[in-house]
């Protein structure tokens, strides 16, 4: 009797351990995400428990510190941008952190608690995400994470607008719309990089004055003048060689109005609207114009390996220099819980730069 209690103890003790072990396990694999279950206004964002992902063949799982806010993501919250076939419904399209857990076939030789920043088709807004190696790239030592979450996407969009889309050319214009955006502040410190001449339009004396800051050579605040009357008188009435438009529609005539012969008109937004009336073909034709488009999150995997691969070679030295050449721009940071917020603030268009969600407080 004495041995069937002890026995009977022992299987209690033994079911009691592997339903303790099995519950750790399951707890350990969550994570804390935002999710949207119904599109529509930031309220509409929620911070909840979901299952960690797991690094597939030639991923690297990173434990995110910092994730910064796109436009995209605004977007995609109201239902209008949905991630691509295969990517996480979880917002965030660029993280900094460090290496959690690495994949199997990786061909480079990362290590655990190496600190990286990639470019995501989503999955951000969480505490951890699985990364093809090909997108990621190792922070430059003078960043904090905090710093390296603003640069993937926004840095990445404007080296591919400028350099595989207009192939811009050393002494050219480039007239950069929301010039003290993300995209706008990379856009004016890698237009002076490669040796042209950046302009920018913003909203308020402020922006412009942070834009010229970064090397603008010239600021139009398009709320209180015409901005290709500006452009004109910058450039003699020769126009800009190239522009790069995240605004659309409403700004179509001043555009074509300011755009040199042979120019390269980049449209990547349409913040303005995304229908035209009037002659736009003929104004275009009679300036022999290329009217171009770009989208970065539907490219392959193939086109964002490439593009990393140039901006790593081409651009990213430059945020290592002493005192550095390039430098990302944070407008402001909040909690991960506080996501509503940030969201808020962007649509109100109060950013100068990127804002940033320390995922983990201490950075």
């Amino acid at each position: 009797m004495h041995q069937i209690l002890r026995f009977g103890s022992l299987l209690l003790r033994n079911t009691y351990k592997t339903v303790h072990c099995r519950f750790s396990s399951s707890f350990v694999k969550m994570m804390q995400a935002v999710c949207v279950d119904v599109p529509g206004g930031p309220e509409n964002l929620l911070l909840r428990a979901v299952p960690r992902p797991q690094p597939k063949d030639g991923e690297i799982l990173i434990k995110v510190h910092a994730a910064a806010l796109n436009r995209a993501d605004l977007l995609q919250r109201r239902g209008l941008y949905p991630p691509p076939a295969g990517e996480s419904d979880i917002l965030g399209l660029e993280v900094a952190g460090t290496v959690d857990t690495l994949g199997p076939g990786l061909k480079r030789e990362w290590k655990p608690d190496d600190r990286v920043m990639a470019l995501l088709g989503g999955g951000g807004y969480a505490e951890y995400v699985s990364v093809p190696e090909e997108l990621l790239m190792p922070v430059p030592l003078n960043l904090t994470l905090c710093q390296a979450a603003a640069i993937p996407e926004s840095w990445l969009t404007a080296f591919q607008l400028l350099v595989f889309i207009a192939e811009v050319k050393e002494g050219e214009v480039v007239l950069v719309h929301a010039g003290a955006s993300g995209v706008g502040t990379a856009a004016v410190q890698l237009v002076r990089l490669f040796g042209a001449v950046p302009i920018v339009t913003a909203g308020s004396p402020e922006k412009l004055r942070a834009a010229e800051k970064l090397g603008a050579a010239a600021g139009f605040n398009y709320k209180e003048e015409s901005f290709a009357e500006g452009v004109r008188d910058f450039t003699g009435g020769k126009g800009a060689n190239v522009i790069l438009d995240c605004i659309g529609g409403c700004n179509w005539e001043q555009n074509v109005s300011s755009l040199a012969v042979d120019g390269r008109w980049v449209l990547y937004g349409t913040m303005g609207g995304r229908t035209v009336e009037g002659d736009l073909l003929g104004k275009l034709l009679s300036k022999r114009g290329h009217l171009l488009s770009s989208l970065l999150r539907s490219r392959s995997l193939q086109y964002k390996s490439d593009l990393v691969t140039a901006f790593s070679h081409r651009a990213l030295p430059y945020f290592s220099d002493q005192p550095s050449s390039l430098r990302p721009v944070i407008d402001s940071t909040f909690r991960l819980e506080d996501i509503a917020d940030a969201h808020r603030h962007m649509e109100a268009n109060r950013n100068m730069g990127k804002i940033v969600m320390n995922v983990i407080p201490t950075e």
